[in-house]
């Protein structure tokens, strides 16, 4: 029978009496790919800490591999921390060939693994240029690739994409998938829900130290209100269509967004206007996104913290 990377029970874990995790509890299985997801100060960080040994829960339990997290399991365990930080006066290979030397990996092993990796991941340049002298995107890169050098089964990856520009937060998904492709399994945490759209099977909800979902891609996007921009010329439009609609908004380029009821359909709404003679200038069914099934779960406030932390307005 496979073994389970992590189990995580009933976790909670308080700092000077304020509540980071509280009551959580989820499984990562073989080959999966988890979006661990939710607003900074959500509970995701320390969370990850506890799953890795690094600190130890209030109350409830972990098991890494069948085990309490300790040394035993952390070479099947790769650990991309949300801090930064490499020896600045290495170099690339140095840095790659050193972690890769403690996980058990032999030096003359080692320095043309490195050498591989920075090839293969397009960093050649940077085979012996220092830390210090690198760009944040290539030290990010180096330092992911030093994470996984001694090829681990687990990936437990913080933030990963926190700080890049959009071309290099593509060639760090581009990596993430490779490494899915080759069967590892792989947890990352972000509050940026379009990684875990493109990303994941499966995605983990925090908000408030407490998980608030835990499903498939899919199902979070089926707790998204469902919506449509429609216009038209006629000023019945929105009488014809308001039995379909939770609400309806009106939008600055004289279109309506109509956020649907749970039952109704777009393609009713189309029928209906076409019965009634409303000539339409727009209908454009929208798909939901992570971001509006967030709001539908933990409302509009919480989801504006993540939006903040998106666009840098919260630290």
């Amino acid at each position: 029978m496979t073994q389970i990377p992590l189990s995580i029970s009933n976790i909670s874990k308080a700092f000077a009496g304020k509540t980071a995790v509280d009551d959580v509890s989820f499984d990562v299985k073989p080959g999966e790919i988890i979006g661990f997801l939710g607003p900074n100060g959500a509970g995701k960080t320390t969370t990850i800490r506890m799953a890795l040994g690094l600190i130890k829960p209030d109350s409830g339990s972990v098991s890494l591999f069948g085990q309490a997290p300790s040394a035993h399991a952390f070479g099947r365990v790769a650990f991309l921390p949300e801090e930064r930080g490499l020896y600045k006066k290495q170099t690339a290979r140095e840095s790659i060939a050193h972690m890769a030397r403690l996980n058990g990996i032999k030096a003359k092993v080692a320095f043309p693994l490195a050498d591989r990796l920075l090839d293969k991941y397009g960093l050649s340049e940077a085979k012996r240029k220092k830390n210090k002298d690198m760009s944040k995107g290539m030290a990010q890169k180096v330092q992911l690739l030093a994470a996984i050098a001694h090829d681990p089964e687990f990936y437990i990856l913080d933030e990963p994409f926190s700080g890049l520009d959009p071309v290099n937060q593509q060639v760090l998904e581009n990596m993430v998938r490779e490494i899915a492709d080759r069967g590892r399994t792989i947890i990352f945490s972000t509050h940026v829900m379009e990684h875990a759209e493109r990303l994941c099977d499966r995605i983990i909800l925090m908000s408030g130290g407490r998980k608030v979902f835990d499903g498939t891609t899919e199902e979070a996007l089926e707790e998204a209100p469902r919506r449509l921009v429609i216009g038209s010329e006629d000023n019945r439009l929105k009488d014809e269509i308001s039995a379909f609609a939770e609400t309806i908004e009106a939008r600055e380029d004289g279109a309506l967004t109509v956020f649907l009821k749970p039952k109704a359909e777009s393609h009713a709404i189309l029928e209906k206007c076409v019965s009634k003679k409303i000539k339409l200038t727009r209908f454009d069914p929208k798909s939901p996104s992570l971001h509006e099934a967030f709001v539908a779960l933990v409302g509009r406030d919480e989801a504006a913290k993540m939006s903040a932390d998106v666009y840098g307005e919260d630290s």
